[in-house]
């Protein structure tokens, strides 16, 4: 097991590598000078612009600049912003906001698209089956901000039931909105998975001599089908708590939720590219712990894994 989680760390680098590479690349060719942004319209002395521009080796090659920042990330260093704040701190600031969306995201997404999928399953061609069709169709088709726009106008503005921006009225109140609009979308792609699973899961060889043998409907669904049909949304679980953190990013700037999604929107608006590279190689990092601990999970449960 030891080597089979080396393999899989030193497998995590090349990821990371080539990921951090192309978003540095992007926002390395954003369009408009960053001192200028920074300025305003009342542009600094000529001596003071190239000053800035050495500190913070703007003038230096892409790939001098992209080395440098990626051997300060492995040292933990994510660099400062054009105020001096080191960009990690201003992540972790505001990393609680969006990790308290995604985690009620995530677990409004679980119980919609389990206790769907699960009802369509056992009632495949039936009305419970096409209630979920439809149910899965509708929010993969909508986009995420339209929901989130029509929600904020009428449970927020015309009903007045929760606040539509902003998080005065704090957890769980001023999350339930735009969790519930992240997780309808997400419920819908776990909702068709898990159908899909549970409908194979009931027509395998094993179920049939399990019926044969006498075994209550209620323990061959609960203890054989459930239980298998789980192992491939286990998966998706596992992996979607770490997606949601980077699908955060639209939401906030929507609802005004002060986490790292609006920090994102307000560090391109103002060009801080530090900044925004910084917020993506997190990202970038948390989906790849997420992945590595979903594959030793695997490598625990099946052996055949590791090989």
């Amino acid at each position: 097991m030891l080597g089979y989680t080396l393999r899989r760390i030193l497998q995590m680098i090349p990821v990371l590598l080539g990921a951090t590479f192309i978003i540095y690349a992007l926002t390395f060719l954003m369009p408009g000078d960053p001192i200028a942004a920074l300025t305003g319209e009342r542009p600094l002395p000529e001596a003071t612009v190239a000053q800035i521009r050495q500190a913070y080796h703007l003038d230096d090659p892409f790939f001098v600049q992209y080395g440098n920042y990626i051997l300060g990330v492995f040292r933990g260093d994510f660099g400062i912003d054009f105020f001096g704040r080191p960009v990690l701190d201003l992540i972790l600031e505001r990393l609680p906001v969006t990790f308290a969306l995604a985690v009620t995201a995530w677990g409004l997404k679980l119980v919609i698209g389990l206790v769907i999928g699960v009802y369509g399953g056992l009632r495949a061609g039936k009305a419970a089956d096409h209630f979920a069709l439809v149910f899965t169709v509708l929010f993969m088709g909508i986009p995420g901000f339209v929901i989130a726009l029509g929600g904020q106008t009428y449970f927020g503005v015309h009903l007045g039931w929760v606040d539509p921006a902003g998080i005065r009225a704090g957890w769980p109140m001023a999350f339930i909105l735009p969790a519930l609009v992240m997780a309808l979308e997400a419920a819908a792609g776990l909702a068709r998975l898990t159908r899909t699973s549970l409908v194979d899961v009931l027509r395998a060889e094993y179920l049939r001599t399990a019926k044969a043998k006498g075994l209550s409907p209620q323990r061959i669904i609960w203890g054989h089908a459930l239980r298998n049909a789980m192992i491939p949304v286990v998966t998706y679980l596992g992996l979607s708590l770490a997606g949601m953190l980077g699908g955060a990013v639209i939401i906030e700037a929507i609802f005004n939720l002060p986490g790292i999604g609006g920090l994102m929107v307000a560090s391109i608006n103002n060009k801080e590219g530090t900044v925004v590279v910084g917020i993506a190689t997190l990202l970038v990092l948390v989906y790849l712990v997420f992945n590595l601990l979903v594959d030793l999970t695997y490598g625990l449960i099946d052996p055949r894994v590791r090989i």
